[in-house]
């Protein structure tokens, strides 16, 4: 085993290495004491010896203050050098406990985690760049966890959608077979709507696997965002007036009901692919009327901060989105109604594409209860019953 590729032996040998030139610098040091300056620090006494005694017994004094002083330096330096080797070799590795033992924890529980054991988590330290490591790699557990289950629930949800139509499919067919439903294009009609059923969400999973792959092609240009607006609001217009919803499109604040023209509007330039940008305000709008009532209203609102982008809101005054519901409402197959029943409801996963598709073009979306204009109107708070509010950004032309 080559222990120099061991962090624990490098920091012990750092620390040795650090002890050894602090050892040769006083050994030198010494040295030039003992030489240099001790007969001169000697040489008083030996003047002072020398009016009282012989010349033989000045010479052996003169050997012995030398020699007595050359022992106890060496002596002081044996006991200073051992002991800065002991505290070396004590401070490296206590050093070198404090700074493995974690990213030892560290490596055990990432192989817990390849091994599928995604709640594993690590201690965190008391040292603050440790402490950072570690709860960095705390974070990643938590959403390779989370990814996880998510991965589960959306086998589990995709399942369940693709029940329905089989189980449609299959007890259209079973009637047929048994003579209990007639074998008429009625009953094939019905079969056929169970199997468009199927393949509209064969294409959201695809579309779904796509953006979130970032395989999606763009073809970016500059437009005008507010004639665009207008005629999707005419395309959704006979749609609204079938469940007496009203359209807006507030810039300059204008119904389609009028059928004012774009003409004379201040423009509004982005910086986006127009297909996806339609693809997500027929989006947000579908949803808004799922969820507006009778003689309610849906407004599409447009604002520019700066240059950098351009702001679009879809609001309504809706049934709202509780509080609980909002951290997830982007999250696949997500719906507020706990029934999953069809009629509250699409595939699941319209929001979740359209998300991945504003990311795409540069911007961001969020959602919160509460209606126009923000989510506030006067005299009214935010929650359930209070409308819901999409807001995405686009970067200006």
């Amino acid at each position: 085993m080559n222990f120099w590729r061991q962090l624990r032996w490098r920091i012990v040998a750092t620390h040795m290495a650090v002890v050894l030139v602090g050892v040769t610098a006083l050994t030198l040091t010494v040295e030039v004491i003992i030489s240099r300056i001790a007969p001169a620090d000697i040489l008083p006494s030996l003047f002072v010896l020398a009016e009282t005694g012989s010349t033989d017994a000045l010479e052996q004094t003169k050997v012995e203050l030398v020699e007595t002083f050359r022992n106890a330096v060496w002596r002081a330096l044996l006991v200073a050098a051992g002991g800065a080797s002991v505290m070396g070799l004590v401070a490296s590795f206590a050093l070198a406990w404090e700074i493995l033992r974690p990213l030892r924890q560290i490596a055990h529980t990432s192989q817990r985690l390849a091994s599928g054991h995604y709640h594993e988590r690590v201690e965190v330290p008391s040292s603050d760049e440790l402490a950072q490591v570690a709860t960095n790699f705390n974070q990643m557990a938590q959403t390779l966890e989370e990814i996880e289950q998510q991965r589960v629930a959306l086998i589990g949800n995709v399942a369940h959608e693709l029940r329905t139509p089989l189980a449609g499919l299959g007890g259209y067919l079973e009637g047929v077979m048994d003579g209990v439903v007639a074998n008429e294009p009625e009953t094939f009609a019905h079969m056929y709507h169970e199997v468009r059923r199927m393949r509209r969400l064969v294409d959201d999973l695809q579309m779904l696997s796509r953006v979130e792959a970032g395989q999606i092609s763009l073809n970016v240009s500059q437009f005008d965002l507010v004639p665009l607006l207008t005629r999707l609001v005419n395309q959704l217009q006979a749609q609204a007036e079938g469940q007496t919803v009203v359209l807006l499109v507030d810039g300059n604040r204008y119904s389609v009901d009028s059928r004012q023209k774009a003409e004379g509007r201040r423009q509004m330039m982005v910086t986006a692919d127009p297909d996806r940008v339609t693809q997500v305000v027929l989006n947000l709008v579908g949803n808004a009327l799922r969820y507006t009532d009778e003689n309610g209203r849906i407004t599409i609102e447009t604002s520019r901060a700066d240059d950098n982008f351009v702001f679009v809101s879809v609001s309504d005054d809706g049934q709202g989105i509780p509080a609980e519901a909002l951290p997830y409402i982007f999250e696949r197959f997500y719906r507020v109604d706990p029934s999953r029943a069809r009629s509250s409801g699409g595939s699941g996963i319209g929001l979740t594409i359209t998300r991945h598709l504003i990311w795409a073009m540069g911007g961001d979306i969020c959602a919160h209860s509460g209606g126009h204009s923000g989510g506030h109107s006067s005299g009214h708070s935010d929650g359930p019953g209070q409308g819901s509010t999409f807001r995405f950004t686009l970067p200006g032309g």
